[in-house]
């Protein structure tokens, strides 16, 4: 018997998993959010310096994408009472506290939550150079950086990503936006229509007809090859995971907005869908910045990508794949589709998630109809990972007792699902998941 096989056996989870079972995993090395933030190796100072930056770009911003003028060139979403969602899914089973929904789906420039990691480190990237070049200083308003000078510039230096599909939108989209020659790799479950909208925006796209894996591998390559050319590394970059912890830093303030208080007698539950793992950990972290021992976060993954719960509960994060214990890696999910974790996510995080869970397709479609019908929200199917986590959670009193709470905490809960794509989904293509649905 291996080491590898031994390992796995004593891992109660991987059996479901193998069996493409629903399942959730708790996390047993959860800790207080003081201890698991400082085994991160990140800080609260990086985080603030992100928002920071972000604020700077600003008015660069406001004036590359009209669409967020209102806001003064801020990207940031709205968040959602769910009350006739809340009451459906109550019918199945009890989902005590207030469900609500984070609509980075709806997030200005590129429709999805990468709006958020991807396009700050395009742009942490352009002040570097910028900076570098003496053509800014930080005090400077960073909207010159769109001027034709500048963008002549930026086109002498390139920028590569691999993707499924949204990360290569936020990406491609901004980079070409500032006049970068940018590429982007994209993986056999990137949709059609994704690497369409790129081409049009002006960026290069390579497709592969493997998975996420062999688009950033190839990506890398040929990165490496080049010394003009920067590779975005959604695997191991801190520069993305911060810019979605700013996410996580915001919340406070809009919860304030909503008259909703967190604290340990009203705690937060958030529910994350997880890929690779760059947009969840980073939103995760955020949120641990900011509210403590008060909040509980969860990663939501397809039953055929749970790659993020197997690295976790074996503890061998990206030292193993989903294909290892022969699962396939194809879901409908396509934003989840990835067989291996970050392995610089799995340990970051690895005190301070709570657990891990997965579902169908088949459920993705079910929730995904449900919101259309209830609420008139539509969303892609990744984006409905999150949606289950409240019952899985209200199901499960040996983790509710563990960490001490009580049914009236719980009903005192908010249950924050944050959905994380399907703004840009065009029309015809979301009938298609809706027709999916109901088959």
């Amino acid at each position: 018997m291996t080491d590898l096989t031994e390992k796995l056996r004593s891992v109660p989870a991987v059996s479901d998993l193998r069996a493409l079972r629903e399942t959730i995993w708790f996390n047993d090395q959860v800790t207080t959010a003081e201890r698991g933030l400082l085994h991160t190796g990140l800080t609260r100072e990086e985080a603030e310096d992100a928002e920071a930056r972000l604020r700077r770009f600003a008015p660069l911003i406001a004036a590359a994408f009209p669409e967020t003028a209102e806001s003064g060139g801020i990207i940031e979403s709205d968040m959602v009472l769910l009350p006739a969602m809340q009451a459906r899914l109550a019918q199945r089973a009890p989902l005590p506290g207030r469900l609500w929904l984070k609509k980075d789906s709806h997030l200005p420039v590129s429709g999805s939550i990468k709006a958020r990691g991807g396009i700050y480190e395009v742009l942490a990237h352009a002040e570097k150079l910028a900076l570098e070049a003496g053509l800014i200083t930080p005090a400077d308003d960073y909207s010159q950086l769109l001027s034709p000078a500048h963008r002549q510039f930026f086109s002498q230096h390139k920028i590569a990503v691999g993707s499924t599909g949204n990360l290569g939108l936020s990406i491609g989209i901004m980079s070409a936006r500032l006049g970068f020659h940018v590429t982007v790799h994209m993986s056999v479950d990137a949709r059609q229509w994704k690497k369409a909208l790129l081409r049009r925006r002006g960026a290069h796209v390579i497709e592969y007809e493997q998975d996420y894996g062999v688009a950033v591998e190839q990506g890398r390559k040929a990165a490496e090859s080049d010394p003009d050319c920067f590779f975005i590394d959604d695997e191991n970059s801190r520069t993305l995971f911060l810019g979605y912890a700013v996410a996580g830093l915001r919340l406070p303030e809009q919860l304030k907005e909503k008259g909703i208080t967190v604290d340990a007698s009203h705690p937060l539950f958030v529910y994350l869908p997880c890929g690779v793992g760059g947009g969840p950990g980073g939103v995760a972290f955020g949120l641990k910045l900011a509210f403590g021992d008060n909040v509980h976060c969860f990663f939501a993954e397809p039953t055929h990508s749970p790659c993020m719960l197997l690295g976790m509960s074996t503890g061998l994060h990206d030292g193993i794949a989903v294909q290892d214990i022969g699962i396939d890696n194809k879901t409908a999910a396509d934003g989840l589709a990835v067989g291996r974790a970050s392995g610089f996510v799995g340990r970051a995080m690895a005190q301070l998630i709570d657990g891990c869970y997965t579902l169908s397709d088949r459920t993705l479609f079910t929730l995904l109809a449900m919101l259309d019908e209830t609420e008139g929200i539509q969303l892609e199917p990744s984006a409905l990972a999150g949606m289950q986590g409240p019952q899985r959670i209200a199901a499960s009193p040996a983790y509710l007792a563990q960490q001490g709470i009580t049914p009236q905490q719980l009903q005192q809960a908010t249950q924050l699902v944050w959905a994380t794509g399907g703004g840009m989904v065009p029309a015809d293509e979301m009938q298609r998941y809706l027709a999916k649905a109901s088959c």
